[in-house]
């Protein structure tokens, strides 16, 4: 097992959580709006215990996946209403496996949407231009105004785009029917949590009749 040398570095503490590991090397939480993922803690519709709570989680991911993998590894951990988004590279079938098994063992855990790819490690160009990808999707979200922007978290890996947050089932379409419109998007993956859709007004009284 290899004894990995990690560090975290926060670049902004205005948002949720979405870290990115590379084993061996340095974990980035990169947080700045247009960066891997981003939400605003005020405007969050989780909880302020969750949104902490999912902060815990990734980092506790992070740690538990460096004991396990090896560096030719590179995991991106993010956690929304305590599911884990798994995205990135590992060598081989048993690593995608174990690291599934670990996270689903941490308290508060869901479920885990495993999305690791069996190949080698990505490139920093290439995740350069997922997070420029991550980037415009955020931009392109606040022009329509169909939804607040805040409520959708986007996870970019080799060009496919994951979109998670707490919504209805029209600002989840609304939100991959943008992504899909953005050049460079390979493909948009929904990870969302649907909101209760609002149940329509009731009929008014029909008129009593007078005699």
């Amino acid at each position: 097992m290899m004894n990995t040398n990690l560090c975290v570095r926060s670049l902004a503490l205005i948002a949720a959580l979405g870290t990115t590991i590379v084993l061996g090397g340095c974990i980035e939480a990169a947080l700045l709006g247009g960066a891997a993922t981003g939400v605003m803690v005020g405007s969050d519709r989780r909880p302020a215990e969750v949104v902490l709570g999912d902060e815990r989680v990734e980092l506790t991911a992070n740690n538990r996946l460096g004991q396990i993998l090896n560096e030719k590894s590179h995991v991106n951990v993010t956690s929304f209403n305590y599911t884990i988004l798994l995205t990135g590279e590992v060598p081989d079938a048993k690593s995608k496996e174990d690291a599934e098994k670990t996270l689903t063992q941490i308290e508060r855990v869901k479920g885990v949407v495993n999305e690791l790819q069996i190949a080698g490690a990505s490139s920093m160009q290439a995740r350069g231009n997922d997070t420029f990808l991550t980037g415009r999707i955020k931009t392109a979200f606040v022009g329509p105004q169909k939804f607040s922007p805040l409520n959708v978290k986007v996870v970019t890996e080799a060009g496919v785009v994951f979109l998670l947050g707490l919504v209805t089932r029209k600002e989840a379409d609304d939100a991959t029917e943008i992504a899909r419109g953005i050049g460079g998007v390979q493909k948009v993956v929904r990870v969302f949590e649907y909101l209760p859709s609002t149940p329509p007004p009731p009929a008014p009284a029909a008129p009593t009749p007078i005699n």
